[in-house]
């Protein structure tokens, strides 16, 4: 496969989570609670990665390596509770754009563990992105409530624990097969939400029976495969564009929170999810251009 098209997976993955907070708000309004929903997404969306790689190719692991795993899926349950737990007191469009900092804490991430300073590039592309979720999440505006400090700090911890997930799907165990390594994630995931969470109500039939449907499909965009897209992609590109990439959710939940939350969508917001749109693609016209460049030296070093 081409790097673009690693790319694409990766922005696929970003794509899924962008449609949770839409139906986590639908949760809430059929009066479900946060551990209830964070509860049922994990452990259903643990049970469909598990029984997809029951048939997959695996490999033979040490128990540090399953442990090295497990402790690499904490982020992933992290960002789940932290993020939840913003939509408690945040409109939905408003969340998300506490999340989504990630954009350019992961560049950090990348300058502080690899010493990759940012190209100008890659700055102008972080740039107009946090432009253009400002406006797509309709900040500007009134009508998307008040914003709450205990919203706010519970939205920037997600963002610092979903840059964390992204890096270790590039970085931790490489060589496993995404399914293998998606479905151990997940694992480490839901234990990390059943210490925090602790929710035994889930279990009782009639709870478990009518959150399913929510469970499900939160446990298939949240749990299951964003792992899976992001261990496929992310070993191939640079972590830094990895997380521009995943930009993708806001204009996905922007959309989502129109079509099923009827929020008001201003003129301003749709120009923002344009802009963001337009530097997730200047983030890939640059990485395009250093590949140019590099393939170059390459050829002129041989001849």
């Amino acid at each position: 496969m081409k790097t673009w098209q690693y790319s694409f997976i990766v922005l696929l993955g970003g794509c899924c989570y962008g449609a949770l907070s839409t139906f986590v708000k639908l949760a809430y309004a059929a009066g479900f609670t946060v551990e209830v929903v964070t509860g049922s997404q994990y452990f259903l969306g643990t049970l469909l990665i598990w029984t997809v790689a029951l048939f997959s190719k695996k490999k033979k692991l040490t128990l540090g390596k399953i442990g090295k795993l497990l402790l690499s899926g904490i982020p992933l349950g992290l960002t789940g509770v932290f993020y939840y737990q913003s939509l408690q007191t945040l409109h939905a469009s408003l969340a998300i754009i506490f999340l989504f900092q990630f954009v350019w804490i992961g560049t950090f991430f990348e300058w502080f563990f690899y010493k990759k300073i940012p190209t100008l590039g890659k700055i102008v592309s972080i740039g107009i992105l946090i432009i253009g979720s400002i406006l797509a999440a309709g900040v500007l505006t009134v009508d998307n409530g008040v914003i709450t400090w205990q919203g706010a700090v519970w939205g920037l911890l997600s963002a610092v624990s979903y840059t964390s997930f992204i890096f270790l799907s590039g970085t931790v165990e490489k060589d496993l097969p995404p399914v293998q390594k998606s479905a151990i994630f997940s694992t480490g995931g839901l234990i990390t939400v059943f210490i925090l969470f602790q929710p035994t109500e889930l279990f009782h039939l009639p709870v478990l029976i009518g959150i399913a449907p929510y469970g499900l499909f939160l446990g298939l965009l949240g749990v299951a495969l964003p792992p899976l897209l992001f261990s496929i992609g992310m070993r191939y590109i640079e972590p830094g564009l990895g997380t521009i990439l995943t930009a993708s959710e806001l204009p996905i939940a922007v959309i989502l929170s129109t079509l099923f939350l009827a929020e008001h969508v201003s003129i301003s917001q749709w120009l923002g999810v344009v802009l963001i749109l337009g530097g997730i693609a200047a983030g890939n016209v640059n990485l395009s251009k250093t590949k140019i460049k590099s393939h170059s030296l390459e050829k002129e070093s041989v001849s």
